[in-house]
């Protein structure tokens, strides 16, 4: 953000470059002035003459040391102030020294203060400085004999030319201040943003600098979903909004999105010619009056950045350039969080079954055992493992091998919840965590894994179909078994060897275990 304490939002090295050419001109005005009296209206009181002199050699002097003035001043708007009153006074008591005939020197010199002043600091000083010279110099001639018509008019025209230019400059300024604090908004959300790794960090991001950057009554940015927009980040008129779905058919962020071009609407009050088109209000039941949005595409991410206002004509060019820039940037930086996150899930994964590791899935337990805990819920653990599985290998090759442990890992998915975790804890075991599940559901999901299993078709290259081997299961429930993690699966473990060493391809505890503890 620019900084306040500049004057005019600009370093002093920016305004020392820009008032240059102001100074030097205010130097040679007021050197011909000086001379032109001297010479073409000599006076003929010698103290008149010194005054002209000294009038001249001082004001020379304050210009060329206006520089250092200005640089070495703590407090930039009071040597604003200072410089207006000394300069207004100093020009406004010039009128008792320069001949009616040529006061109109005395302007040009008001305008290049003004441009000077307006240039360091705001229309305060700069109105002072045109103001008190010009009344003073009103005040000097109403005392003597007046002015004729024609000069009041130029007069006041070298007046309104001042006002003009001190308007403008603070103007230009104005926009120069928006252009560079749009940069600086940029730049800084680039920094943030490239080194940010976690999605919802990014839309944060992206919500401070829409509130930064543009004055929008409604702003929102939205993820392609299938048919559907997930809308990751909705503002409306003060109020956020989550968790919100929309129909991409017909919307204008659809067409924003399938045509990948900016669209800009300033007033919608006109009808909106586009194809295949439906209105569409999100967030309050408003209707936006001016509407933009931009596409938002990475190599993993297709969206879309929106803002409104309630206003017509609330938003210009400059507004759609920023917009598209902050959705570039936005596109990069989801992408990255994409590739992180793919990244760790890899890490996370078994890479044959695509499974949660022996690491991953003992964290998962934890975190899910603290949920239960808290919720009062019970959580069963399934240890499996198939048996004889080293044999089977070296029967029917590796490759079979593999074949059954993915088909494996796809059977227990298909009988467990999104809310639970399958991992490969070694070899040709696995484990299946379950919150939320006693020990009699536990059991119904073991059984219908081992039943599927056992109906599978599996095949080898000459089309022969290989026998499907069984499984043995051990089942502990936390915390009504034990509240310790590592105890629960260590007992969970030795029911697993339990049903092992008592034939194979059954499940430990019985179904009886359970009805009677849950008698008890």
């Amino acid at each position: 953000m620019p900084n306040k304490n500049k004057p005019g939002g600009f370093t002093p090295q920016e305004n020392l470059i820009s008032i240059l050419p102001s100074v030097v001109a205010g130097i040679i005005v007021l050197f011909a002035s000086c001379v032109t009296i001297l010479i073409y209206f000599p006076p003929q009181n010698p103290f008149y003459k010194i005054a002209v002199i000294l009038y001249g050699a001082v004001g020379s002097i304050y210009l060329t040391f206006y520089y250092l003035l200005f640089t070495t001043s703590l407090n930039k708007s009071r040597f604003a102030w200072t410089n207006a009153i000394i300069s207004g006074m100093a020009l406004g008591g010039m009128t008792f020294l320069v001949p009616q005939e040529i006061d109109y020197l005395l302007y040009i010199l008001v305008i290049i203060a003004s441009i000077s002043t307006s240039l360091i600091s705001t229309r305060g000083p700069a109105y002072f400085l045109v103001g008190s010279a010009s009344l003073l110099h009103l005040i000097t001639h109403l005392r003597g004999n007046g002015i004729p018509n024609y000069q009041i008019v130029i007069h006041l025209s070298l007046v309104i030319a001042a006002l003009v230019a001190i308007e403008t400059i603070q103007q230009l300024k104005k926009i120069a201040r928006e252009q560079v604090n749009r940069l600086e908004i940029v730049n800084e959300l680039s920094k943030q943003i490239v080194s940010t790794l976690e999605t919802k960090q990014v839309f944060s991001l992206l919500n401070a600098a829409f509130q930064n950057a543009l004055e929008a009554d409604a702003y929102y940015i939205a993820i392609v979903d299938g048919d559907d927009l997930r809308l990751e980040l909705l503002y409306d008129d003060g109020e956020f909004f989550e968790n919100i779905k929309i129909n991409r058919k017909g919307s204008l962020a659809n067409w924003v999105i399938k045509n990948q071009q900016e669209l800009f609407l300033p007033d919608m009050r006109h009808n909106v010619q586009l194809d295949d088109l439906e209105m569409i209000i999100i967030g309050k039941q408003k209707t936006s009056l001016s509407w933009m949005g931009v596409p938002m595409r990475g190599s993993h991410v297709d969206g879309i950045m929106a803002i409104s206002s309630y206003r017509p004509n609330a938003f210009d060019r400059s507004d759609m350039e920023l917009l598209s820039t902050i959705a570039q940037r936005a596109a990069l930086a989801l992408d990255n969080t994409y590739q992180h996150a793919l990244v760790e899930a890899q890490a996370r994964l078994d890479s044959l079954t695509r499974v949660y590791n022996h690491g991953y899935f003992i964290q998962a337990l934890g975190e899910q055992a603290d949920t239960c805990l808290a919720q009062k819920q019970p959580l069963s653990l399934i240890m499996l493992d198939i048996d004889h599985f080293k044999q089977y290998n070296d029967t029917f090759g590796h490759l079979i091998g593999d074949e059954i442990l993915v088909n494996l890992c796809d059977v227990i998915r298909s009988h467990i919840k999104s809310t639970d975790a399958v991992g490969r804890w070694g070899g040709e075991e696995f484990t299946i965590a379950l919150p939320n599940t006693n020990g009699p559901q536990a059991m119904l999901v073991a059984e219908r894994i081992r039943g599927t299993m056992a109906s599978l078709k599996v095949h080898n290259d000459s089309q022969i179909t290989i026998p499907i081997p069984t499984m043995s299961i051990g089942i502990a429930v936390f915390p009504m078994e034990t509240d310790k993690i590592i105890n629960l699966i260590d007992l969970a473990d030795k029911r697993l060897y339990t049903a092992k060493e008592r034939g194979r391809n059954q499940i430990e505890p019985a179904a009886a275990f359970w009805d009677e503890m849950k008698t008890n």
